[in-house]
């Protein structure tokens, strides 16, 4: 089915509906990927069950999706080493003997400095801060929620700013793919009109700052004020028996079991998208470089437990099944949301809501259309990058037969991809927040859905306000 038109907005819709309406995100994703093969085989019912189910296979036949597959285990076996260790313990430990984190305030504030500081990918950001700060949120009675927020808020908001990253690397490498002669001038100029990156980090400081919780966020924190770490019925993003161990480390903890695996972590993105790209960090595979990057940090955790003989090998194998075991879950989740981006992207989904939104309004406009019906691709499909796929092409050249600015349509599309991307339910980026805060997903949606839609007010009215003067 070449061209179904408005018929191809109905799989997302129908997958964000349910998700929200009914808090099974699996099944609801699932039923968008049935329904969008169900309308690519002239509706029949049958056929379109097994093209779901066959496309949902065949997402591991991409390597890249492969990758982040794995990357979702192997992030599971480091958090469950990094726990056994002790490291989470001796860290939160030093932490407070050196008076960094004394209350709620300063545990939310160390979680927005981490998504601030750690901006080398935006799965790592958030994993590393919900790791660190998880248990300090636990101890002082703030809510996982809360913690979902901030870290989302402060990954990829930062992340969609530096150029030499896997995200600049990724948009670098779009606009090159349009006849940008400047890639890296371009993007750097964005910088300063990416109004909702900034909106989403200055409030979610705000936020941390003034206690400031809006709707249901109000009600999460009045929860975990009593000491109930989660909603009564909901279904957290991770095994809780993957956070917690009941055995006690062999070995006192020590903060070095948490913060060398990190630092090899982090450290390793960067040179796998040096090596990945041939000496151009730019033209590096974020999904190559993300998986080395945790396995590397995975091998630095076994080596430290083997040269402190708390474990041998055999017990750190195990310790790494179960944690790869406990975020099973959150695989299948990613495994789902890919297949239903990839049928979005068959019927032409993004294509659709870009083409019925051109041309409506005239050029003072074009701006803050641009950031509208990104935020709207990417709500419909739960991918920032595809949306940048869809929308740079898009805004970029029109931008350049205007004889406009290039920078402010970059920055419109992108931070509307971000905005969308952290208001869908879909979203990749937003279900590994859930999981890195051990949050219940649709909660995570709701809860932070206030402060989004306050950035993309913000972002809408700043961008309006620039392109009233081109």
């Amino acid at each position: 089915m070449s061209d179904p038109g408005w018929i191809s907005i109905l799989p997302p819709v129908l997958a964000i509906v349910l998700a929200v309406g009914t808090r099974q995100v699996y099944l609801s994703l699932a039923g968008g990927i049935w329904l969008g093969w169900t309308i690519m085989n002239d509706w029949h019912p049958g056929r379109g069950l097994a093209g779901a189910i066959e496309s949902t296979v065949a997402v591991l036949g991409s390597a890249g999706d492969a990758r982040v597959i794995m990357f979702t285990l192997v992030i599971g076996a480091l958090i469950a080493t990094v726990e056994a260790s002790g490291g989470v313990a001796g860290f939160v430990g030093w932490l407070e003997r050196n008076r960094w984190v004394t209350g709620p305030r300063r545990a939310q504030l160390l979680a927005w400095a981490i998504g601030v500081v750690v901006f080398i990918e935006s799965n790592i950001t958030v994993l590393v801060a919900g790791s660190v700060a998880r248990p300090l949120f636990d101890r002082y009675k703030t809510s996982r929620e809360k913690l979902a927020y901030i870290i989302d808020s402060t990954s990829a908001p930062i992340c969609i700013l530096i150029p030499l990253n896997a995200w600049g690397a990724y948009n670098l490498g779009l606009l090159s793919g349009v006849g940008v002669e400047n890639p890296l001038g371009v993007f750097l100029g964005s910088i300063p009109y990416n109004f909702y990156a900034f909106a989403a980090v200055f409030l979610a400081l705000v936020t941390v700052l003034f206690g400031i919780d809006l709707g249901p966020m109000k009600a999460a924190e009045a929860r975990a004020a009593q000491g109930v770490v989660l909603r009564p019925g909901s279904t957290p993003m991770m095994d809780e028996g993957v956070l917690s161990s009941t055995e006690e480390p062999p070995i006192p903890p020590r903060a070095i079991n948490m913060v060398l695996p990190i630092v090899v972590m982090v450290l390793t993105m960067p040179l796998g998208l040096w090596i990945t790209g041939s000496g151009d960090l730019r033209a590096g595979s974020g999904s190559t470089s993300v998986l080395w990057a945790v396995l590397a940090g995975l091998a630095a955790g076994w080596a430290l437990m083997l040269g402190q003989r708390a474990f041998s090998i055999d017990e750190l194998v195990k310790i790494g099944l179960r944690g790869a075991g406990g975020l099973v879950p959150l695989a299948l989740i990613l495994l789902l949301a890919i297949a239903l981006g990839n049928v979005a992207d068959d019927l032409g989904t993004g294509a659709f809501v870009a083409r019925i939104t051109e041309g409506v309004l005239p050029p003072a406009a074009f701006l803050p259309l641009i950031f509208l019906v990104s935020s709207a691709i990417a709500f419909s499909i739960g991918s920032s990058w595809g949306t940048f796929a869809i929308m740079i092409p898009i805004a970029v050249p029109a931008a350049a037969l205007l004889g406009f600015n290039l920078s402010p349509f970059l920055a419109a599309a992108l931070s509307g991809g971000v905005f969308g991307d952290h208001c869908s339910p879909i979203s990749d980026t937003t279900i590994i927040s859930s999981m890195a805060a051990a949050t219940d997903h649709v909660d995570h949606v709701r809860t932070q859905l206030p402060y989004a839609l306050i950035g993309g007010l913000v972002a809408t009215v700043g961008f309006a306000i620039v392109g009233a003067t081109l």
